[in-house]
C-alpha cells in the first residue's frame, strides 16, 4: 500500500477474519459526519415502524457497518457495470466498453448480465438496510462526502463521477481459492492458505481499464479482465463470511433474519464468481502471471467449486463442508482490513478510514442479549 492509505500500526495486530493482512488506516476526524440523523418523528418519540421496538445498540451498530460495506460494494460494482455490464435504467451505468466487455466475456459469455445483477443486488442491500435503520429511529449511513476517488477515463465510464473505491491499483488475495478446496485447512483454526495466483496478491493491478491506452494490447487487456474475475470472487467470499460472522452477534430475531437472508445472496454471488474466474486463460503480462490452475492438482482445480469438507470448531470432529471463516471475533475490523489491504481505498482520506474504523469497532463490540 502506498502512503496515501495512511495505515496505522495499532490495528495491525487485530485478527483478520476474512484474510490476515495489513491494517485499516485511521485518521483524526469528526466521524459523526458519516451518520445522518433520522427524521425527528423517530428521534423524539423513540418509536419504530417495525414491531414497536428500538434496536439494541449492538444490532444498530452491526447494521450500520453492513450498510457502509454495501455502499462500498455498490460503488465498485457500478464501476464494473459501466464498462462491462448491461446498460439500462435498473442500476447506474455508463455506456459500456466493447473491448473490455469482450475480454471479460472470455470468462463467460453471460458476464454482462451477472455483473449487472450483482450491482443491482448490492444497491438494494444498501438501500434496504438504511431504510430499516431509519424505520427504527436509528442513524443511517451516507458516504457521499467520501466519493472523491477518480473514475476510469476509458470510453464507456462515467469519467467525472467521484468514487468511494479504487479498482485501478488492486492486490487481490486469492487464498480463498485454495481455502475452499482444502480438505482440512481452515483459517478459523489458525491455518494459512497459499495463493492461487501469487503475483496477483502483490503489486498494484488494474481490474478496469484506466484509460483507452489499456485497450491497445489484447494480452494486457485480458490480464485486466482476469484480475476483475478474481476480484469479483474475492469481494463476494468476503461478504459470505462477514454476514455469517456478524449474525452470531445480533440480538433481534428480525435482524438475524436480515443477515441470514442477505448473506445468502452473497454466497450465491461467490459461487458464481469463483466458477467464472476458473475460466481465466493462462497468460503473462509483465510481472503478472495467471497460471494454468488445473496443472497443480486439487488445490487449484477449477471445477471444484463446491466447498470441500474441512475441519470445523476443532480438528477432533470429522471434516464438514462449511463457509469459512466464520469466527466472529474481530469480524468487522477484519473485513475492513482485508478491503484496505486489497488496495480498494488507495487515495481515500484519513477521515474515511477513521469513519470506517469506528463503524467496524462498534460492530465488533456488539454482544447478543437473549
Amino acid at each position: 500500500m502506498d502512503e496515501t492509505t495512511h495505515q496505522p500500526q495499532d490495528l495491525i495486530s487485530r485478527r483478520s477474519v476474512m484474510f490476515k493482512g495489513a491494517a485499516l488506516g485511521v485518521g483524526a476526524t469528526a466521524v459523526g459526519r458519516l451518520l445522518v440523523d433520522p427524521p425527528d418523528v423517530f428521534a423524539k418519540k423513540g418509536k419504530t415502524r417495525a414491531k414497536g421496538r428500538r434496536l439494541t445498540k449492538g444490532d444498530a451498530a452491526i447494521l450500520r457497518f453492513l450498510a457502509a460495506a454495501e455502499f462500498i460494494e455498490a460503488d465498485l460494482w457500478q464501476q464494473y457495470n459501466e464498462l462491462a455490464g448491461i446498460q439500462d435504467g435498473e442500476v447506474p451505468g455508463g455506456s459500456g466498453n466493447d473491448a473490455y466487455t469482450e475480454a471479460v466475456e472470455v470468462l463467460d459469455e453471460d458476464m454482462n448480465q451477472y455483473i449487472h445483477d450483482n450491482t443491482d443486488d448490492e444497491v438494494s442491500h444498501a438501500a434496504f438496510i438504511n431504510a430499516y435503520l431509519e424505520a427504527h429511529g436509528e442513524k443511517k449511513i451516507n458516504l457521499d462526502q467520501f466519493r472523491t476517488l477518480p473514475s476510469s477515463q476509458a470510453d464507456g465510464a462515467r469519467k467525472d463521477v467521484g468514487r468511494l473505491t479504487n479498482l485501478m491499483q488492486l492486490s487481490v488475495d486469492t487464498s480463498f481459492w485454495t481455502r475452499y478446496r482444502s480438505s482440512r485447512l481452515n483459517p478459523d483454526l489458525g491455518d494459512t492458505l497459499p495463493q492461487a495466483v501469487p503475483t496477483l496478491a502483490v503489486g498494484k493491478h488494474p481490474a478496469i481499464p484506466r484509460d483507452n491506452s489499456d485497450l491497445a494490447d489484447a494480452n494486457h487487456l485480458q490480464a485486466i479482465a482476469n484480475t476483475a474475475g478474481f476480484h469479483f470472487a474475492f469481494i463476494e467470499q468476503g461478504g459470505t463470511s462477514l454476514y455469517a460472522a456478524l449474525a452470531q452477534r445480533v440480538t433481534s430475531k428480525e435482524v438475524l433474519r436480515i443477515l441470514l437472508s442477505i448473506g445468502g445472496t452473497e454466497i450465491m454471488h461467490f459461487q458464481t464468481w469463483q466458477d467464472k474466474a476458473g475460466n481465466a486463460p493462462p497468460l503473462t503480462d509483465g510481472g503478472l502471471v495467471f497460471p494454468d490452475l488445473n496443472a497443480d492438482g486439487e488445490s487449484t482445480q477449477t471445477n471444484l467449486i463446491l466447498p470441500e469438507p474441512t475441519s470445523f470448531l476443532t480438528r477432533k470432529f470429522p471434516a464438514v463442508s462449511i463457509i469459512r471463516p466464520t469466527e466472529t471475533e474481530g469480524a468487522a475490523v477484519g473485513a475492513a482490513t482485508a478491503l484496505t489491504k486489497n488496495g480498494l481505498f488507495i487515495g481515500q482520506t484519513p477521515e474515511f478510514f477513521a469513519a470506517v474504523t469506528k463503524l467496524a469497532k462498534a460492530a465488533d463490540a456488539a454482544r447478543p442479549r437473549h
